[in-house]
């Protein structure tokens, strides 16, 4: 390979960013060990009940407490923790998490069957009057609140509490031939 992108046609659908999520995992409540969860549908559906219903290992097929955790709690990915109760995403919408550039949060959006990104229950309840779509469905199923990012698993260069974003603090400083140097340092609120 010579390192450059390879070439892609053009689409008419809209420039959407990856999902910032590689692994859905829930935890048990008996042993507290992580079980990796195989599609988002079915993480969905644990998170939607998880306070009636609590996870335990044996939810998943031939899994006990005594069987080695899934998937281990560290810094070696950064960890987001969802609201228990979320609604499930309704049939032919997606919920689209994404990770801002210094991990502070995650933007919460759903993308319509009809691949438009919405941003707000707002949008949302609009876009549902607009297309004839809001019996058996409302703006309040879709819940746009981000999960929680797990400061202590975040890359330490943005691990600083309370950085909304990175930005360039620039400093004027005189050296001794009186000419003006420029210094940018990374300040992180």
């Amino acid at each position: 390979m010579n390192g450059q992108s390879p070439k892609t046609s053009s689409s008419k659908k809209p420039n959407i960013a990856k999902s910032s999520i590689d692994v859905y995992a829930a935890q048990c409540e008996e042993c507290k060990k992580w079980r990796v969860i195989h599609s988002e549908e079915e993480y969905e559906e644990i998170r939607s009940k998880i306070s009636t219903e609590p996870f335990y290992c044996n939810k998943k097929s031939g899994v006990t407490c005594d069987d080695a955790a899934d998937i281990e709690y560290s810094a070696s990915r950064t960890w987001v923790i969802d609201k228990p109760d979320l609604p499930k995403t309704p049939e032919g919408f997606k919920r689209h998490l994404v990770a801002r550039k210094d991990y502070s949060k995650l933007d919460t959006y759903y993308i319509t069957p009809n691949g438009k990104r919405l941003r707000s229950k707002n949008e949302m309840a609009a876009f549902l009057r607009q297309n004839r779509m809001d019996e058996g469905i409302s703006a309040s199923d879709f819940d746009f609140a981000p999960p929680k990012v797990m400061e202590d698993t975040v890359p330490e260069i943005f691990s600083k509490k309370g950085s909304d974003s990175v930005r360039r603090k620039f400093k004027m400083r005189k050296n001794e031939d009186k000419s003006t140097d420029i210094t940018a340092e990374e300040d992180f609120e």
